[in-house]
């Protein structure tokens, strides 16, 4: 962290450890009755774990991508603000298409669920796309050497673009596919640190 993106990383961080916190807040608390009944309550609210789990690891993984993609900003310009904003947008929007997976997850409505959680990481990964963008364009840090991280980074931000449109599609058929996609994308997401921090 430079000091020309210490701001807008503190902001930023601000920004992920809320949406990250507000996941929690989405599963209900099971309220008591007969003996053995809480149990039966807490085994029911599978689907919440799982969204909460699912998203968790979601936001984690965008958060280190947006860290490191941070690290090679030298002079953050107006125009990388508003990208970052738009990317945030994104961010703090997840937990409701995580509310929303949950409570259908196990219901006659799961492929509408899927397809619109995965809906939602086609409008982050376009929002990302574009924050790389806006980022070749100002001041870096090691201009030659980020210059060539950037695009390999770019040219793997359209791979999940692709992979996210896909998986939207693919929900409408088979939502437990579309889902392994989306880990799929999360570990190539992965991958990609390693070439930014090269």
């Amino acid at each position: 962290m430079t000091e020309g993106t210490s701001r807008l990383d503190a902001f930023s961080d601000g920004v992920f450890a809320i949406a990250i916190t507000l996941l929690i807040l989405e599963i209900p608390v099971p309220h008591g009755g007969p003996e053995g009944h809480l149990w039966e309550s807490l085994k029911a609210l599978w689907p919440s774990y799982f969204a909460f789990a699912f998203s968790f690891f979601v936001i984690l993984i965008t958060w280190i991508t947006h860290h490191d993609l941070m690290r090679v900003v030298k002079s953050p310009s107006r125009a990388v603000h508003l990208a970052n904003g738009a990317a945030l947008l994104y961010v703090t929007f997840i937990p409701f298409p995580t509310a929303v997976l949950a409570s259908h997850l196990s219901g006659s409505d799961v492929k509408t669920a899927v397809a619109f959680y995965c809906g939602t990481f086609v409008f982050g990964s376009a929002m990302f796309n574009l924050l790389v963008a806006t980022i070749s364009r100002c001041e870096l840090a090691r201009p030659e050497a980020d210059r060539l991280i950037l695009e390999r980074v770019r040219r793997a931000f359209r791979i999940t673009l692709v992979t996210y449109v896909a998986a939207t599609l693919v929900a409408l058929v088979a939502p437990w596919v579309a889902l392994a996609l989306n880990v799929a994308v999360r570990v190539f997401l992965l991958s990609i640190r390693h070439k930014v921090k090269a």
